[in-house]
């Protein structure tokens, strides 16, 4: 693999793993760290020669394997048999939970704020309208805006359209 290749795969592949791992660890830094350091390792072993028969399943056993390393650091107790594999499952939700946040961080401020306070935060219309000085209808035309481009962004890759906040 040559570093070009390696760059092109690093920046498709970065947040989806990122997602893999956060689902895990449950720890946004601590799940990018993971990723980082999956990543250098991996480009070291390339350095000294390593060809890899299938590079997206290294990198997401590499994640993994330091998730469970991370989760027993931290001394809990959960068993390496609740922790996911990397099957094929895993690895669409990781890539589909990846384009949904590339979408929402795509979105204009105001519009990415309200639409985040509403799904990710549960606030009701009102709420966000009351927190961010706003008016309910301003608030419904910022969703409306939102979910019309997230729609836009997303079909294509993403049928039927659905948002899935953890």
């Amino acid at each position: 693999m040559t570093g070009k290749e390696f760059d092109i795969f690093f920046r498709k592949m970065y947040l989806p793993l990122g997602m893999f791992a956060l689902r895990i660890v449950d720890d946004a830094q601590s799940a990018e760290d993971i990723v980082e350091d999956a990543f250098t390792k991996a480009w070291q072993q390339i350095e000294d020669g390593k060809v890899f028969e299938d590079f997206k399943a290294y990198m997401y056993r590499s994640v993994r394997n330091g998730c469970i390393s991370f989760i027993r650091g931290r001394k809990e107790t959960v068993g390496v048999e609740f922790i996911p594999e990397a099957d094929e499952d895993t690895v669409d939700t990781s890539e589909r939970d990846a384009r949904l946040w590339k979408a929402i961080d795509s979105l204009p401020e105001k519009c990415r704020e309200v639409f985040l306070l509403s799904k990710r935060d549960g606030l009701s219309n009102e709420e966000i309208a009351l927190r961010m000085g706003i008016s309910v209808k301003t608030v419904k035309n910022q969703m409306t805006k939102a979910f019309s481009r997230l729609r836009d962004t997303l079909s294509p890759t993403h049928k039927p359209f659905f948002l899935p906040f953890l």
